[in-house]
């Protein structure tokens, strides 16, 4: 497999999934830096979906990406560790300003 790269969007397999975690093969964005995906063998996550959302920034943040077919918004709140193993293609990447504001939401949701 390719080298996943922090801030691409990939496919990836979310199942088994337990009460309000996103199921299913979805797109994620992928957050851990490149060293950590090559090295440790998981990659730190948030979730895309499709589906329109209540809940504004820092819960989610709208994508501008021309690369998804929906309209798409990442949950910034369902971040996740996975194995590479259930990682999939490449779909595209984000803009490094979404790529921050995506973090700056994550900082916002844990604090400091």
């Amino acid at each position: 497999m390719a080298a996943i790269l922090r801030g691409e969007m990939r496919w990836a397999d979310l199942n088994p999934v337990k009460g309000k975690e996103q199921p299913g093969l979805r797109p994620v964005v992928i957050l851990s830096r490149n060293v950590f995906n090559e090295r440790s063998g998981t990659v730190i996550a948030v979730a895309i979906t499709s589906q329109p959302q209540r809940a504004g920034f820092p819960l989610t943040l709208e994508l501008a990406s021309n690369v998804l077919p929906k309209r798409s918004w990442v949950k910034i709140s369902q971040i996740r560790t996975l194995s590479i193993e259930r990682i999939g293609k490449k779909i595209g990447a984000v803009s490094q300003e979404e790529l921050d504001h995506i973090i700056e939401g994550f900082n916002e949701i844990i604090g400091s």
